[in-house]
């Protein structure tokens, strides 16, 4: 095969003789460079108008996809952990609530207020007009958490301030059982009050230290505040008589009676039969000589007898 190459750099053609070898030869390896250059050209075009994803941005994909799956998995144990949180608070917050309806119901009793007033076994009564929230104004996790912090806060000022008011009506409700007051019989009428009177049995002008009911024989003579009996047998112009220290520096005295129904150092408590009325020692009939002592210095009874209403 001949080939003849023209140029101006030639003074006359030149002509070329080719085998067959040789012509082979070119022949590939024209071939494969243009093939080189379509694969590199390929490559680059799609590169530019097809996915665009090469594979070092995929492997980057991949990994951020990772990432987030790992993001959301740590988000997924954290929202967990906080219901789990809030589940033990509300059952805190449940137990605080049946302590203080237990208290509520207690402190009801105690200041004898009625249970239709404050009934702690059912909700409170709630009213008023409300308006709806603007759309996409759902109570989030945190606000949750912020108002179960404050009703924490409230519920135990509230626990604080019933705790005080439970001390101070169990103080008010044992003062006013050691407070002696009201009438220390069931039946009968007084017959001599405190102060200066005509003695009965001398007819002089004498100092009268109690309180006189006149009634039957066998009447039951009761406590008028809670104590201690410090004295249960007879004595001198008193006859068979009963002594109970109320504390405070309150004592009170029941005398003439016919038998003695406590002993010394027997607790007993407000309107406890203590005694039976009789006649016993310096006495004109069956009667009850009541006193009322203040730090061991006897005062008029009849303040303490009407305290009661009675």
């Amino acid at each position: 095969m001949n080939v003849v190459i023209f140029g101006k750099g030639f003074a006359k053609p030149r002509q070329l003789n080719l085998s067959g070898l040789s012509v082979g030869a070119i022949a590939f390896v024209l071939t494969a460079f243009i093939s080189l250059i379509g694969f590199a050209g390929g490559y680059w075009y799609s590169s530019v108008t097809g996915s665009g994803v090469s594979m070092t941005e995929a492997a980057n994909l991949a990994d951020a996809l990772e990432w987030q799956r790992g993001s959301i998995d740590t988000i997924r144990q954290s929202n967990e952990d906080t219901l789990d949180a809030l589940a033990i608070r509300i059952a805190q917050l449940n137990a605080r609530l049946i302590r203080l309806d237990a208290l509520g119901r207690r402190l009801t009793s105690m200041a004898d207020l009625e249970d239709s007033e404050f009934d702690f076994d059912s909700m409170p009564a709630l009213g008023g007009p409300e308006e709806r929230l603007a759309t996409g104004s759902n109570v989030a996790i945190p606000d949750v958490v912020e108002a179960m912090q404050s009703l924490d806060y409230q519920l135990i000022n509230r626990e604080a301030q019933l705790g005080v008011l439970e001390s101070v009506l169990m103080t008010q409700n044992l003062r006013d059982r050691v407070y002696p007051q009201g009438r220390p019989v069931k039946s009968g009428w007084i017959s001599s009050y405190f102060g200066k009177r005509t003695d009965p049995f001398t007819g002089k002008l004498a100092n009268h230290t109690g309180v006189d009911f006149a009634g039957k024989v066998g009447a039951e003579v009761v406590a008028v505040a809670d104590g201690v009996v410090t004295w249960s047998a007879d004595r001198y112009g008193y006859g068979i008589m009963v002594e109970i220290n109320h504390g405070s520096g309150y004592s009170t005295r029941y005398a003439h009676n016919s038998e003695n129904l406590v002993a010394v150092g027997d607790e007993v408590r407000k309107g406890q039969a203590v005694a039976l009325m009789g006649e016993t020692g310096r006495a004109t009939g069956p009667n009850l000589h009541f006193e009322v002592l203040k730090n061991g210095r006897r005062v008029n009874p009849v303040s303490f007898i009407r305290a009661a209403g009675n």
